[in-house]
This record gives structure tokens, sequence and C-alpha cells, in this order.
């Protein structure tokens, strides 16, 4: 007697290339879904950052970390719970410094006014804040950076390009290289802003600022 084949029918074959093809389109899903939560996440800063600067103002006539009169608005009677910044009316500093400077310590500042969450301990290892992808958040003067005007920019950093797009286009113009939000690429420790010689690639990590 000849010996039986085992093997697949047709029909067994298209029932596991369904699964199969439901599970990736479950998955493919998941991750789109991931990636809109953070999205959603880091246009949140964008919104809340300059809110909480304003509200600085609005109570205390300075910016956050160039508050001249710190210690007097944020401490304790006798207290020196913070340094002041010289009261020269910008953010001295760079976006995502860890020493001392006005874009240092405005966290500290904000923090201490309760306008913002976090530790307002300078020498705190969670002091610096984080956005949605574990990349630096921070604030510095405009003007230079980018080609964006604004006498105030917010920074995020280490987004990955396919975020990048989604971001820009729910909270600007849909190109990352123009308008009030763009994002640079860092090249020997300079930002080169997002051009068709400088294509944004879903894979690479950016810097986006805008302007408050």
């Amino acid at each position: 007697m000849k010996p039986r084949q085992q093997g697949f029918t047709l029909v067994e074959i298209a029932v596991v290339l369904l699964i199969v093809g439901l599970l990736l389109g479950g998955v493919l899903k998941g991750q789109a879904l991931i990636d809109s939560a953070k999205v959603k996440n880091l246009a949140q800063d964008f919104r809340a950052l300059p809110a909480m600067i304003h509200a600085y103002q609005d109570r205390f006539r300075a910016l956050p970390g160039d508050d001249r009169r710190a210690r007097l608005h944020l401490c304790s009677s006798g207290s020196e719970c913070t340094a002041q910044g010289n009261g020269n009316g910008v953010i001295d500093g760079n976006w995502d410094d860890a020493t001392d400077s006005d874009a240092f310590r405005l966290w500290q500042h904000l923090r201490l006014a309760d306008l913002a969450s976090g530790n307002s301990d300078t020498g705190d290892a969670g002091y610096l804040p984080q956005n949605a992808v574990g990349g630096r958040l921070g604030v510095q003067r405009g003007g230079s950076l980018l080609g964006i005007r604004g006498s105030v920019l917010t920074c995020s950093g280490s987004i990955p390009g396919k975020l990048v797009r989604q971001l820009d286009l729910a909270l600007d113009d849909g190109d990352p290289g123009t308008g009030s939000m763009r994002a640079g690429s860092d090249s020997d420790g300079t930002l080169s802003v997002v051009s068709a010689e400088n294509p944004l690639l879903d894979a690479s990590s950016y810097t986006v600022c805008a302007s408050l």
C-alpha cells in the first residue's frame, strides 16, 4: 500500500494566512495608536510650556529663569531657595543647558511657583525634564535657532522623524522645514533645519523648536 501524503489543504492555508493578516493588522494598528499618543503628549508640551511662562509673567512681571527678584517671589522669608536672574528681559542660555543659566533655572522658578510639576532641586537626577520619547525639553531665546522668529522658543529633542511629521501637522503648517515650528538634525553640535538638501527621515531623531 502506498503511504498517504500529509499536507495542508487550500482552505487550511487560507485560514492561516487570514489569521496572520489579522495579527499583522492588529500590531500595525496598535503601533499607530502608540505613535498617536506620543504625538499628543509632545504637542501638549508645546502648548503647556508657553502657558506656564505667561502665567509666571502675569504673576511676577518677570520671565522665569530671568527673574531678578525670584527669592522675594518664590522663597520663604530670609530663604535663598533659588538663584536670581539678571532681569534683562530675555531667557539667556540654551534650551538643553545642564548647568546654571536662565534656561536651566527656568524650571526651578516654574516649579517653586507651582506652575510646573517636578523636583525644584537642581542637583536632583530628575530635575531636567524629558518629553514623551525620552528627549530633553527646554526653552531659550529665539532669533538664531533654526531660523525661527520669536522672543522665546520651546524645544524638544530626540523626536523620531515619523512623529515630527505628525507633530508639525497638528501644530503648524505640516512642513517641518518652514513656519513657526521647525525640525533640525544635529550636525557637529549645530542644528541644521530640515530641507530638500537635509530631508526628514522617519528613523532619524530630530530636535523640534517652536515660537511661543
